[in-house]
């Protein structure tokens, strides 16, 4: 009995085939916008644990504002830090320093260039890794000197790759080349402005330029990510000691940050993924007004089947049935074009952005939730029409032209 009712509402289908198709592509948009909106969601997540892991989630960010005329020395930061080492680790004030970056005599600058002051621990802290020359030390600080570490792409674009003992303009001061950085992007085509366009100099270098007594901003490891939360309070006492109020600072966790930019992005998932799924509503509708449409033609047929003894189990099932599958089939066929319309959005998304790539990857949870509520809606929408079959007088239905 379900072999041949699901036969023949294949049947139905195959003989239709244009007008199933049509109504199956709510469905089937609904499906597939669902599948590439979570894909999507995935994806993002996943990159921005990957970007935050390079960095490292027991990174502390620090931004000293002061308050009136008090203000947080360089020194009386780091006696802070060693105070707290059991808990507290590396150290840097982060100086980010304005003016046109020139290579040697070359009238082009680098505008995109980021140019900060660091400490001799920080491109540890941050991940980088010295390819070329060496890295800065405690005497480039102690003596204030001119020199700096630069990125594979001014290395490469500016001096062909052999950028150690060379000569680089920053704003009015020309400095010396010591270190290139290990390259961060693979695609070495288009690496202006990314991470590998950058320059690192002394922090007492940068603070002397820039004519400035203190530095504003730190990087600060924490020895153990379980100490995130007492490392950043520890901090926060701190400065609130040295500064005499709790509104001159502000100390962001990489791990909050990671949590609150996850959260925001599964909420934004949940809205589209929401919208989407009026696709799936709307793909109902045009089931129940297709069948709607089928039980009219087919009432004749419908009179016939009750007048040779069909009950009206039987004849509900027939269509409920047919309802489900068209269903079904749409949303196999959006499964489909949603692994389709992902690979070309990765591979769009590849192009856009070369910094951050994101893989957009749908999960079997989502393909499976797709599916089951559009099988579902097929057959909840389609109950209504045959609920108006099944309830069809025989004998009226058979005097039906």
């Amino acid at each position: 009995m379900i072999y041949e009712t699901f036969r023949e509402a294949i049947q139905n289908i195959w003989s239709n085939k244009f007008r199933t198709f049509l109504t199956m592509l709510g469905i089937i948009i609904g499906v597939m916008a669902v599948m590439v909106i979570v894909g999507l969601g995935n994806g993002m997540t996943t990159s921005i644990q990957n970007e935050f892991a390079d960095m490292g989630t027991n990174l502390l960010t620090v931004q000293i504002m002061g308050y009136g005329s008090r203000s947080v020395k360089v020194k009386d930061f780091y006696e802070l830090v060693e105070k707290n080492s059991d808990v507290l680790g590396d150290v840097s004030p982060v100086i980010s320093m304005s003016g046109t970056v020139k290579v040697g005599t070359d009238d082009d600058s680098y505008s995109s260039t980021s140019v900060k002051g660091v400490s001799e621990v920080y491109l540890n802290m941050d991940g980088y890794t010295i390819a070329q020359g060496r890295p800065l030390n405690y005497v480039d600080m102690d003596a204030n000197k001119k020199v700096c570490i630069v990125g594979d792409y001014i290395s490469r674009v500016g001096y062909g790759g052999n950028a150690i003992g060379q000569s680089i303009k920053i704003g009015r001061e020309w400095y010396t080349i010591v270190g290139v950085l290990e390259a961060e992007i693979d695609d070495p085509s288009d690496q202006e402005g990314s991470s590998d366009d950058c320059i690192f100099v002394p922090y007492t270098t940068a603070m002397r330029v820039s004519g400035i007594s203190t530095a504003s901003s730190y990087a600060v490891l924490v020895s153990d990510e379980e100490n995130i939360s007492k490392g950043k309070a520890i901090i926060e006492n701190g400065l609130q000691e040295l500064l005499h109020s709790d509104s001159g600072y502000m100390v962001i966790s990489l791990s909050e940050m990671l949590e609150m930019m996850t959260s925001m992005v599964n909420m934004v998932v949940t809205v589209l993924t929401a919208i989407a799924a009026i696709s799936l509503l709307v793909g109902g509708i045009g089931i129940m007004n297709i069948m709607m449409v089928s039980v009219t033609e087919r009432t004749r047929e419908i009179g016939i089947r009750k007048a040779l003894g069909a009950k009206e189990r039987t004849i509900l099932s027939l269509f409920v049935v047919e309802a489900g599958t068209t269903s079904a089939l749409g949303g196999i066929i959006g499964i489909g074009l949603g692994y389709s319309v992902s690979a070309i959005a990765t591979k769009v998304l590849a192009v856009i952005m070369t910094d951050m790539p994101i893989t957009v990857t749908p999960t079997a949870g989502s393909i499976a939730v797709a599916f089951g509520i559009s099988v579902g809606i097929g057959v909840l929408f389609g109950y209504l029409p045959a609920k108006r079959a099944a309830s069809l007088n025989p004998i009226e239905a058979l005097r039906y032209d």
